[in-house]
């Protein structure tokens, strides 16, 4: 149903002008003038100010639109993958004799002057009968549609997987990163803290003999580091307290501090009481102060060492992920690629007990690697979907005469039997609107068909399995 604001014109438009115009129109390249003329005389003309409303989005589709001049963008506003259309003059669209079109998928407007020719699907059969090469020019524009909305869709497709590997990645590298950067700025404040203490320590002017004995002692209290650990929560602040008190009493300054340092290392008054024996209250107290630093410095550093690894870690198996500065066909270890697609996705895997069942000294097969990684993605995130992010995840890959095959188990609610047959079908989504378009898996399927490999799936309640053959030799996957 057109709205009100895209109008026919005060003067209608002589046919031999329209016909004129409609040689302009791609698709009816060659019509002779007399067809043309009676697309002219049979069809609607309207004329439209930039702003004006052809249809709205989920309207009943009943016109082909023939655009005259100007141009009509198309706006999904409930969301999607193609939020805009773009009709310039030349163009034939709309409902077209043959389309399945029921409705407008957005809402058309104009968005500089138009001048359009619109024809009503009940003259469909009129017109076919008196343009009879319109069967095969319609039947050309429908093909380029559909190609052109699966590029699209595809596209945005890759756009969505893109955006959830980043979140993933950004995820995974916010927390080593956040983790470096508070030790980082904790070793900063405790090495200004020994700079101004060190005048202190020197000051004290201790013997050969106090040196040696505080040596031994910081050396059996870092021996026990191994076992911190292992001791309850209860117990630490227990201890942290008796601390507390013991260095207030002494005194020492900021005894909360340092008692806080000295009882994760499972320090007791009585080893306090043993430092007493050879030191004085003051000698006691500025040295503790160092000790305690230096536990929460080494810390630190041993915290910025695990996070840079980290780190490392994660870019690496981006690197790996992608096949970063490598040939296009290279030589896959698939099970290397499995596991940094797990890293990948690690963020929605914390509730997921993950199971690895490879077959050792596995051959590497000639493949296009980053594709079959996103093979691996679009299997993986489905059974994460299916799981819940809560469950089992299984991996196994191993030869299979001169296959090599990949299976990815998932203890999820398991695939109904009549679905099936249609998960790999495009644009088949069984995801709420707006979650998935249902290009993932025949992706998966169209990569693994390029290698000339099969993919397949089994499912029942609590168990769904994902199975990928893969030709070992080279001569056969291409």
């Amino acid at each position: 149903m057109l709205a009100l604001t895209f109008k026919p014109p005060a003067r209608p438009t002589p046919a031999e002008q329209i016909a004129e115009a409609l040689e302009r129109i791609g698709p009816l390249h060659g019509v002779p003038l007399d067809e043309r003329l009676w697309l002219a005389r049979h069809g609607e003309e309207f004329i439209a100010e930039p702003g004006d409303i052809l249809f709205e989005e989920g309207t009943e589709a009943e016109h082909m639109i023939l655009i005259l001049k100007g141009e009509i963008h198309v706006r999904r506003q409930r969301g999607g993958p193609m939020a805009l259309f773009i009709g310039r003059a030349g163009q034939m669209t709309g409902l077209l004799p043959f389309s399945r079109m029921k409705s407008y998928g957005g809402q058309g407007f104009a968005v500089s002057k138009a001048w359009a020719l619109f024809i009503h699907r009940s003259l469909f059969p009129q017109m076919l009968a008196a343009i009879p090469t319109m069967t095969q020019r319609v039947v050309a524009t429908l093909l380029d549609r559909v190609r052109e909305v699966t590029r699209i869709e595809q596209q945005a497709e890759k756009l969505t997987a893109l955006g959830k590997l980043a979140g993933n990645l950004a995820h995974e590298l916010n927390n080593p990163a956040s983790a470096a950067q508070r030790a980082a700025a904790g070793l900063v404040t405790e090495l200004r803290a020994n700079r101004a203490n060190r005048f202190k320590l020197v000051n004290l002017c201790l013997s050969e003999e106090q040196i040696h004995a505080v040596e031994d002692w910081e050396q059996r209290i870092l021996s026990r580091s191994a076992e911190a650990h292992t001791v309850d929560a209860a117990a630490v602040i227990n201890r942290e307290e008796s601390l507390r008190k013991w260095l207030t009493a002494l005194p020492c300054e900021d005894a909360w501090d340092v008692a806080a340092q000295l009882g994760d290392q499972l320090v007791t008054v009585d080893d306090l009481i043993a430092l007493r024996a050879f030191l004085e209250p003051r000698e006691l107290a500025v040295t503790l102060q160092y000790f305690a630093r230096y536990l929460r410095s080494t810390r630190s550093v041993d915290t910025l060492l695990n996070s840079t690894a980290r780190i490392f870690d994660l870019i690496s198996a981006v690197k790996t992920y992608s096949y970063m500065d490598r040939a296009p066909i290279l030589e896959v270890d698939v099970p290397a690629g499995l596991d940094a697609t797990v890293q990948m996705l690690q963020s929605r895997m914390r509730g997921v007990t993950i199971e690895r069942d490879y077959q050792p000294d596995l051959p590497c097969i000639s493949a296009y690697g980053s594709e079959l990684n996103q093979v691996w993605t679009a299997l993986m995130e489905n059974a994460l979907d299916a799981l819940g992010n809560q469950g089992h995840l299984k991996l196994s890959c191993r030869l299979e005469g001169e296959m090599l095959l990949v299976e990815i188990w998932d203890t999820g609610p398991g695939i109904p039997a009549e679905l099936q047959d249609r998960i790999f079908e495009p644009f088949f989504t069984t995801k709420a609107p707006g979650q998935g378009l249902g290009l993932g898996l025949d992706n998966a399927m169209r990569i693994v068909r390029k290698h000339r490999g099969h993919l397949s799936v089994r499912s029942e309640p609590g168990s769904t399995c994902f199975r990928v053959r893969l030709p070992t030799d080279q001569l056969q996957a291409y």
